[in-house]
């Protein structure tokens, strides 16, 4: 019986002669067509060289057993595998543990959890020196009341053709008209919004808590929220967080404080609102839809002719 056995980095090739079959031993880690074409290759040249007929310009078997030099790939491999040995033939050593690949730059970005915030947390300042810190202070809440003209600002009755309805009938004042409510009562830059804490991004929301601070003292505190689609959305719902919070803090001051009075809503839509059946132009899709009496709809929707269902009449033809 003779057996010859060959050698590379990364695979092995045992082949054992008895007078009448062959034993052929091979392990590699290379793929399955890599080593199919490495099995027929080598195996057919080692034959080759076991009857004496080795091709010109290749050394024998013997001779690259014997001037086998292992590189360090090879070593690599040799010790992870006698690392894995050792610990399943001993069942009381823990496993070793896992290598972790650490990413960078932009797949890094990919695999970041959002849940735990978008990293950026308010700074704390310098507890030596005399500043506030509106991420973690109350500093000047209801101290003294704002001055007559700022309570007029504030105060006032919200104008009816600021009103916006959504088109599931909701009322609202957009954010802008907030801001400038603001800016009337206590001046541009005398008031602003200091973020209380950091960005959290759920699956499909973003919320964040802020402080609304008017001439350097604390007036509300509102956590702000806002959905997004897709995450090249999220900057975008950000910002909308944001006015949310505003809006939030607003109710405070008693800014539009009409627009959560029941009365005053279901007065609005009886005086200013209508109900009207739609067709989306694409999809052909029939629904209801609220807006004010003043406007029109817009594409990609049109006035539909439908009725309501067993009522034989328009929806909408009461206004």
């Amino acid at each position: 019986m003779a057996s010859l056995f060959f050698q590379r980095a990364g695979w092995s090739l045992q082949i054992a002669r008895t007078s009448r079959s062959f034993a052929i031993s091979f392990s590699t880690a290379l793929s399955r067509r890599s080593r199919h074409s490495a099995i027929t290759s080598e195996a057919r040249s080692t034959l080759r060289s076991s009857h004496g007929h080795a091709p010109q310009g290749r050394p024998h078997t013997k001779d690259l057993q014997t001037n086998f030099k292992p590189t360090r790939v090879y070593r690599a491999q040799q010790a992870r595998a006698a690392t894995t040995f050792a610990a399943t033939s001993n069942p009381t050593q823990p496993p070793p543990p896992t290598e972790r690949i650490q990413l960078s730059g932009e797949e890094a970005v990919r695999t970041d959890d959002l849940t735990s915030g978008l990293g950026d947390k308010p700074v704390v300042l310098d507890e030596q020196v005399r500043q506030v810190d509106w991420a973690r202070s109350f500093h000047g809440l209801s101290t003294e009341a704002f001055s007559k003209e700022a309570a007029e600002a504030l105060l006032g009755p919200v104008a009816l053709d600021d009103i916006e309805v959504k088109p599931d009938g909701i009322v609202y004042l957009p954010e802008i008209k907030y801001r400038r409510i603001l800016n009337k009562a206590f001046g541009p830059g005398a008031w602003g919004l200091a973020p209380r804490g950091e960005t959290i991004v759920t699956a499909k929301a973003v919320t964040r808590e802020y402080a609304l601070v008017a001439l350097g003292r604390l007036v509300s505190v509102a956590r702000g929220e806002q959905d997004y689609f897709s995450p090249e959305g999220i900057p975008t719902a950000v910002e909308g967080c944001k006015s949310n919070a505003l809006m939030r803090c607003c109710k405070d001051l008693g800014v539009a404080s009409e627009l959560w009075d029941p009365r005053f809503i279901r007065k609005f839509i009886a005086e200013h609102a209508k109900e009207v059946w739609v067709e989306h132009q694409m999809t052909m899709k029939k629904r209801k839809m609220w807006m004010r009496k003043d406007d029109q709809v817009k594409y990609p929707f049109k006035i539909s002719t439908a009725t309501a269902q067993g009522s034989g009449k328009s929806s909408y033809g009461k206004y």
